[in-house]
């Protein structure tokens, strides 16, 4: 990988609307709070088994509801949040 004290204007450009479109495409209503993962492997007569579980929490916010700290988020013309 490049070292980043020498990135290109393009790399940097890239980067950048990378970030834009990433922003533009997440879902504001839902945010990940934690992410864990679990994992182990099992000895078995036939070989090895992989043991994996996965634990996912999420904040997501109705439309109307007010958000942590804040008052409640006004609808849009079509009765979605803006």
């Amino acid at each position: 990988m490049a070292d980043p004290s020498n990135k290109s204007i393009a790399r940097s450009l890239g980067e950048f609307f990378g970030h834009i479109i990433h922003g533009v495409k997440t879902d504001p209503s839902k945010r990940v709070v934690r992410k864990e993962t679990e994992f182990a492997e099992q000895p078995v007569p036939g070989g090895k088994v992989v043991l994996r579980r996965t634990t996912i929490e999420e904040v997501e916010f109705k439309p109307g509801a007010a958000p942590p700290g804040g008052e409640p988020r006004p609808e849009g013309p079509s009765g979605e949040q803006s």
